[in-house]
């Protein structure tokens, strides 16, 4: 089996004078969870409509489990294939196994499977009910369920913790990777990028229909100059001492807590001068480029999409 499950060679997608998407490659590999960001207009949505066969591209080449999404062998490969939109639209006037039924008929499989499928997102108690009466975070779960059926072996989702609590977007993330444990490849956009940082195995960020940078949060903290910042609090008197052996270092001193701003290369250097300090500092932190950092450092390279 292809151990690229998403393969785009030199993509582009253009709308009347509106170039969506500009040339982009991008491979993702087995049991990856990739997290696709960038701003409004970037071209996230357009790219994930020709990942799902929905829309062809103008030029480039999509394949998706091995087949181009313009074959007829694709047709096959949609149904291995779970995807929640940002807004799921359901039948208000079915009930929440009636409707996973609908869906469990249109992907083949057997409706005896939606029992366990809403029982894993928390909505058992509710099947039986009405989906109009259920809340927002109630129809994202259901969303969700029916996006599970099929046990997909590629699973595209679309900003989807929203309307979720803190606890349905706990059992949202502890399921994603059950299912990349069991060998699922996830893509998944989402505006909130502190919660996505520590949970993907990489990142594409996207800027002007262009990949501007694709890497795990470590290598793209690597390939940038942006500084981490050390953090210290100095004891009763130690202030001025500490703030006398960082001569040399950009140094800001807020209330008790002095910052140094370092590049990756200084890190080492600042921590082992800091290390002689040891009676005159009760703590240390270091805290490194934030997602949101690397996000407007990189992507604000480009200019945004129209």
């Amino acid at each position: 089996m292809d151990d690229k499950l998403i393969d785009l060679r030199a993509v582009s997608k253009r709308y009347g004078a509106v170039q969506a998407v500009d040339g982009i490659d991008l491979s993702v590999g087995r049991g990856r969870m990739v997290g696709l960001i960038g701003h409004n207009g970037a071209g996230k949505s357009t790219l994930f409509k020709m990942m799902l066969g929905l829309i062809e591209p103008s030029a480039g080449e999509v394949r998706i489990c091995g087949v181009a999404t313009g074959d007829a062998g694709f047709r096959d490969v949609r149904r291995r294939i779970g995807y929640l939109p940002e807004s799921f639209v359901a039948y208000d006037n079915l009930t929440g196994l009636e409707l996973l039924h609908l869906f469990a008929d249109l992907k083949k499989v057997a409706r005896s499977a939606c029992g366990n499928v809403l029982e894993r997102v928390g909505l058992a108690a509710a099947a039986g009910r009405r989906v109009g009466g259920y809340s927002k975070g109630m129809r994202q779960r259901l969303g969700f369920a029916q996006l599970l059926l099929g046990a997909p072996e590629l699973v595209f989702l679309d900003e989807p913790t929203n309307g979720l609590d803190p606890d349905g977007i706990h059992d949202f993330y502890r399921i994603l990777h059950q299912l990349r444990a069991e060998g699922a490849t996830i893509v998944i956009t989402s505006h909130i990028l502190a919660e996505i940082q520590e949970r993907v195995d990489e990142l594409v960020i996207l800027s002007g229909g262009k990949v501007a940078a694709q890497g795990t949060l470590a290598q793209l903290r690597a390939g940038t100059s942006m500084p981490a910042e050390i953090r210290l609090v100095a004891r009763s008197g130690g202030a001025a001492r500490v703030i006398a052996a960082l001569r040399g270092h950009q140094v800001r001193v807020e209330r008790d807590c002095i910052r140094v701003p370092c590049a990756p290369r200084q890190k080492m250097q600042v921590l082992q001068l800091l290390s002689s300090l040891d009676d005159a500092i009760d703590d240390v932190a270091i805290h490194e480029p934030s997602l949101e950092d690397l996000f407007f450092g990189l992507g604000g390279r480009h200019a945004r999409a129209a």
